[in-house]
């Protein structure tokens, strides 16, 4: 059945298991992530070979929009070769058969692939609308131009030379002055971390989430895929993150600071830690997440560029509109 059976354990089982163990796997695209989004409907569409075996899958999100239509999004999916143009139009054909076609008006997924001219036009031929490099940097879901760290075939060592100097420097900064990082899964952790993310978000002035969805995340993904990093220097928690193992990627999701003491640069340790779980999990990127512009006088860009230098663009949001 190309639609995911709940009552059947089995079927759902062996399509966690295609998502998490696809070299296209994405924490976005996992069953568990579906569970945290409160307030959308999940379809779980999939493709199979002659053998009965997954060969693609999409793990669509369905919401209202304010003016009574729906939105069908497939965050950062499909699982599978998205280059393979005639499997993503079968996905998409495949959804059409289930979703309540007569109140959506597009379905979307934004693959995290790499921009370029040939593949954009192969998209366009193929009958996709695409919001890439013609559209504005802020009206996609996702930003496009993307921050990673490449971990593969890398160790310690190479790693820390590859960074800013000045970032080296931070991180020795914060453990001579004797910030230390843990982490943890425990309530008492969520509770200091989610202290550090409104304070961060009220000094930013941007809007954040509510504990319950961060208490979601941790109930819904394995212990081995999620951990709530925290620095502390004996007094105080500093800085908190939350930060996904999953897939060939460690992806920061959401992170914190204090106020005060922002001088010990917990920040920068937080980060090589939660870089070095990637080194020993055989990860081949660390994901800081997207920027919608390069713009070296921000300073969430410019802190991100000091360990990645550069951003990768990816293709953007591949639709159907009805």
């Amino acid at each position: 059945m190309p639609i995911l059976d709940w009552n059947d354990k089995d079927a759902v089982i062996r399509y966690e298991t295609y998502i998490k163990n696809s070299p296209y796997a994405k924490a976005t695209q996992s069953v568990a992530w579906n569970k945290i989004k409160h307030g959308w409907e999940p379809y779980y569409i999939y493709l199979e070979n002659q053998q009965h075996q997954i060969i693609a899958a999409l793990s669509i999100l369905v919401v209202d929009n304010p003016v009574g239509k729906k939105l069908a999004y497939a965050t950062k999916g499909p699982v599978c070769d998205v280059t393979n143009i005639e499997l993503l139009k079968a996905l998409f054909d495949e959804a059409e058969r289930y979703l309540p076609m007569d109140d959506i008006f597009v379905l979307r997924c934004d693959p995290e692939i790499e921009y370029s001219e040939s593949y954009l036009q192969a998209l366009e031929s193929a009958g996709f609308n695409v919001r890439s490099r013609s559209v504005p940097s802020y009206s996609t879901i996702q930003p496009r131009l993307n921050m990673l760290l490449t971990l593969k075939d890398k160790d310690e060592d190479t790693l820390l030379s590859e960074f800013h100097s000045k970032t080296r420097y931070n991180i020795r900064y914060a453990k001579r002055k004797g910030v230390q990082c843990v982490y943890s899964h425990s309530k008492e952790a969520l509770d200091y971390f989610y202290d550090t993310h409104e304070i961060m978000a009220k000094r930013q002035q941007i809007t954040y989430r509510k504990k319950s969805y961060f208490e979601s995340m941790l109930k819904y993904f394995d212990q081995e895929n999620i951990r709530i990093y925290l620095t502390h220097d004996g007094e105080d928690v500093l800085s908190g993150a939350i930060t996904i193992n999953y897939g060939d990627r460690v992806w920061y999701v959401y992170g914190g600071s204090i106020n005060e003491k922002r001088q010990l640069q917990p920040n920068y340790l937080m980060q090589w830690e939660m870089i070095k779980w990637g080194l020993e999990t055989g990860a081949t990127y660390y994901d800081f997440g997207g920027v919608f512009h390069e713009d070296i006088n921000d300073g969430l860009y410019r802190f991100k560029n000091s360990f990645t230098r550069g951003t990768t663009e990816y293709i953007g949001e591949i639709d159907r509109i009805y």
